[in-house]
């Protein structure tokens, strides 16, 4: 095995983007959280320096969504995003040292192009990450093969990643790094600022759904997916 593997956590569909709740109606909301993920998840799997995909969460929910798209792993007791995250790596490298991505599921405008670039340029560094837009998360971090590997993802976790010496990969190569690799959703306003930009087809129906009244909440924006027609 000489490419990616790519560890996506993915949190219960039911209990994601907390942060829509104050704008989208509960229904909406699961909706939204599946469609980035399987929009983020169908990325990974068509980037052609991705050897495997690897989804950690609920077992049950995901195998059924994702029908043999990518290997899924169980997260098994809930106690957080960095426990599922260790899980993904482990299982990840339990055949032997590869280089891994950990790769956040809500990059619903993400391409395989730009993460293919992303990780071309994440090759260059033992350790590397990519924050998120506001600059203070972080949406990539990867590991070259046998690097020790501990992300340490959630909130105000770029300072924590450039402390522990990974390489900031939107200073260090930033003519690799797209805005749809850093552009994760947690807001209306981050998803209109997505839809822009172009977003899967997942997202882009769901978000149909919304302007046409089939889904709670209507929501007025033109929808344009990633070969930009609305």
């Amino acid at each position: 095995m000489t490419g990616w593997i790519v560890v996506i956590p993915v949190k219960a569909i039911g209990l994601a983007k907390s942060r829509l709740a104050g704008d989208v109606a509960p229904e909406t909301r699961a909706a939204l959280a599946r469609a980035f993920a399987l929009d983020t998840i169908e990325t990974a799997a068509a980037c052609p320096v991705v050897e495997q995909v690897v989804v950690v969460g609920d077992e049950l929910e995901l195998g059924a969504l994702l029908a043999g798209r990518a290997e899924v792993v169980d997260e098994g007791p809930r106690t957080g995003l960095t426990a599922a995250i260790r899980r993904g790596i482990d299982h990840a490298r339990a055949a032997g040292p590869v280089p891994i991505a950990v790769l956040l599921g809500d990059l619903p405008a993400l391409t395989s192009e730009a993460l293919e670039a992303g990780l071309a340029a994440a090759a260059r560094h033992p350790l590397a990450f990519v924050p998120d837009l506001d600059g203070m998360g972080t949406t990539l971090a990867t590991a070259g093969a046998g690097q020790p590997f501990e992300p340490a993802f959630g909130d105000g976790s770029a300072a924590r990643h450039a402390a522990a010496g990974f390489i900031d990969l939107t200073l260090a190569e930033p003519g690799s790094i797209g805005t749809g690799l850093r552009r994760d959703v947690d807001t209306i306003a981050a998803l209109e600022a997505a839809l822009v930009e172009g977003v899967g087809v997942y997202t882009a129906a769901v978000v149909a759904g919304l302007a046409d009244g089939s889904l709670p909440h209507d929501h007025p924006n033109q929808v344009r997916n990633r070969k930009g027609t609305p």
